[in-house]
């Protein structure tokens, strides 16, 4: 199963690099995109949600990574008001273009 990485900017110009076991990310964010956090963690939580699942689908069992980058970036948006702004840096790999 593919996985990948992406990075976030977060409201104070730190930056966190976050996994997800698959490609899925890719459906729900984008790289330069810039996210409310109340938005970026609904949407992070949707996708660790289907990766778990597709996951799930091929292993039998969920996927605890996905669990654990959900957690992280929900801990770390605490720290920041609802309508501040992120940005996504990368996401490793990049979908090819068609």
């Amino acid at each position: 199963m593919p996985e990948m990485t992406f990075e976030v900017r977060w409201p104070d110009g730190s930056t966190q690099r976050c996994y997800s076991p698959s490609l899925v990310v890719h459906d729900y964010l984008a790289t330069g995109g810039r996210y409310r956090v109340d938005d970026f963690v609904d949407r992070v939580g949707r996708a660790m949600a289907e990766a778990s699942e597709r996951v799930r689908a091929r292993f039998g069992f969920a996927c605890t990574s996905a669990a654990a980058t959900k957690e992280g970036i929900t801990h770390a948006a605490a720290a920041y008001p609802s309508d501040a702004l992120i940005e996504i840096t990368a996401m490793h790999p990049q979908l090819e273009q068609s």
